[in-house]
């Protein structure tokens, strides 16, 4: 005879390693969601802006970052970023300048991520793809700044989901043409010209050079809508 085996909530949740047991991760995974929309629902209009966590305070894209989240900041955009060092220290030390709303979602990750010191409203998050859903569901536009892998997974997010019509279109901008060319001439010769994707495909995001622009075209798309 089978001995049934007896689950206990008490129990299992009070096991250090609870969350390696595969059921039990749907709590973590829903308390992190509970969490992101409680305070990121009273926030008001946002922009999230992303970039390299290795850019340091003496690199121009810092300054321009900063420049950039001050100028939403006074247009009365909180300012969104992965919480972290280099671009997103630079997003939020803008936005607490301008003494706009500084919020940092950041990440658990094996090489930790500390949030920098310019976050006001920090939120903690073990599950990348919870995070993801909070920088697009509470944003009115993404700004892409010279970065990384985690900064072309962002770009490639959003541009997906708006091309699949997951999500309604929203300003998604590029800065620096300098740094974006290449892997946007490889779009155009290689993905468009396999027909891999449309033409219009190539119009769901925007290329700038200079802080004001960004805040033009953000402006520029809602008053037309």
């Amino acid at each position: 005879m089978v001995k049934k085996k007896i689950y206990r909530l008490d129990d299992l949740i009070n096991k250090e390693d609870f969350t390696r047991e595969d059921p039990w991760r749907v709590f973590r995974i829903m308390s992190e969601f509970v969490d992101g929309f409680e305070v990121l629902s009273k926030i008001g209009k946002a922009v999230s802006i992303f970039g390299s966590s290795r850019t340091n305070p003496g690199n121009k894209y810092y300054k321009l970052t900063e420049e950039l989240a001050w100028l939403f900041s006074k247009e009365g955009y909180a300012v969104i970023t992965g919480g972290g060092p280099g671009i997103m220290e630079a997003a939020n030390k803008g936005a607490k300048r301008a003494k706009g709303q500084s919020i940092g979602l950041n990440i658990q990750i094996p090489n930790e991520q500390k949030s920098n010191k310019y976050v006001d409203i920090l939120l903690n998050f073990r599950y990348f793809f919870v995070r993801k859903v909070m920088f697009v569901k509470y944003a009115k536009a993404f700004v892409i700044l010279p970065g990384g892998y985690g900064t072309l997974d962002e770009f490639f997010e959003a541009i997906n989901l708006i091309q699949t019509e997951r999500i309604l279109k929203f300003p998604v901008i590029l800065f620096n043409s300098r740094y974006w060319e290449r892997l946007l001439a490889w779009l155009r010769k290689v993905v468009l010209k396999h027909g891999n994707i449309s033409k219009s495909d190539l119009d769901i995001f925007t290329l700038v050079d200079k802080p004001k622009e960004v805040i033009d075209v953000v402006k520029k798309f809602y008053r037309e809508r």
